[in-house]
């Protein structure tokens, strides 16, 4: 009686391996999950920046976030690199600049203000000069016709900017307008749209 009642109590090795590869299953979507959840002090001192409106700081710090998160320097950060670029990260910074500027600063913001000037796929697959120059004198990159890169410790790093003016140094790269392109061409695979709009 006792041999049969272990028998029938024990589970067979299909049943236990079943359970098994069910388990795995769920630790590995877990796993996943815990992926996207943002790693909060990896953002905790741009937050801190934002909150004080040390713009000019946050926006270095922005730079170093995006950096870290491909393991690059601003020299080394190639435009394949910016295809590699995880869509949650933007998306956090992006959040965070919207809502410590009331919706003047942010990715978001710039993607919008891009194609209001007529920016579009079409336009960043053709490298179109003149779109991306309207799009830098409407967000202040540029002044009487030239682009302020070597000016940038002059903007105003108040909430006075231009509006989209921010974040703005993680823009500037050796690769120039290119990488201006692949740039927005990864906040459009984001889908980093304005929710003002939407």
């Amino acid at each position: 009686m006792s041999e049969s009642l272990t028998q029938e109590n024990t589970p067979d090795l299909a049943e236990i391996l079943s359970e098994v590869k069910f388990l795995k299953s769920k630790v590995a979507d877990l796993e996943e999950k815990l992926k996207l959840v943002p790693d909060i002090t990896r953002y905790s001192q741009l937050q801190e920046f934002l909150k004080e409106e040390k713009f000019k700081e946050a926006d270095q710090e922005t730079s170093r976030v995006i950096l870290d998160a491909v393991n690059r320097s601003r020299d080394d950060l190639t435009p394949s690199d910016m295809k590699q670029l995880p869509c949650s990260i933007l998306q956090v910074i992006d959040t965070l600049w919207r809502d410590y500027s009331g919706n003047r600063f942010g990715f978001s913001i710039q993607l919008r203000l891009y194609e209001e000037v007529g920016g579009s796929i079409e336009t960043l697959r053709s490298q179109n000069m003149d779109i991306l120059q309207k799009y830098g004198d409407r967000v202040g990159w540029r002044q009487n016709g030239q682009w302020r890169g070597s000016d940038y410790g002059n903007f105003d790093f108040t909430l006075s900017a231009p509006e989209g003016c921010f974040p703005a140094i993680w823009w500037k790269s050796p690769y120039g307008f290119k990488m201006a392109t692949f740039c927005f061409m990864r906040l459009i695979e984001c889908n980093l749209t304005d929710p003002q709009v939407s």
